[in-house]
């Protein structure tokens, strides 16, 4: 697994979110799809449970791969890549229900087109606030 995590770690920085990204994408898709087929949630109520289970992964990918050379760790970085994800939840689940109630799409894919859009705001508020390596003066 160290050797894997060192691999991933010599790559682009870019793609190392995009990795991550999509990991934490994909939990959030298959779990808002669970929640929605099998235990018949709202597709809008059913975001919300998958927002947090997909924050888990998010936040320990980041932490362990695309932010790990700002060597940031502790609560006060969980509050604020919390923070981070919240607002980008906010406009996720904004630009989610336009999709659904106003321009009718499936909400499979529409949620799949948010996520991306969504994840550049995602991206620039991580790296330069939220995983950004204190400076040592």
């Amino acid at each position: 697994m160290n050797a894997l995590l060192q691999k991933l770690r010599s790559l682009p920085q870019l793609i190392q979110f995009v990795l991550v990204g999509g990991a934490a994408a994909a939990t959030h898709l298959a779990v808002v799809g669970l929640l929605v087929a099998f235990a018949g949630l709202a597709p809008l109520h059913a975001n919300v449970l998958a927002f947090l289970i997909a924050f888990v992964v998010s936040y320990n990918g980041h932490a362990l791969l695309t932010f790990s050379s700002a060597q940031v760790r502790g609560w006060a970085v969980v509050a604020k890549f919390f923070a981070v994800a919240c607002l980008s939840f906010a406009a996720n689940e904004l630009l989610y229900y336009i999709a659904l109630h106003w321009l009718h799409w499936h909400y499979f894919w529409s949620l799949a087109v948010v996520l991306v859009l969504v994840a550049i705001g995602t991206f620039v508020m991580s790296k330069f606030w939220a995983f950004r390596a204190r400076s040592s003066t």
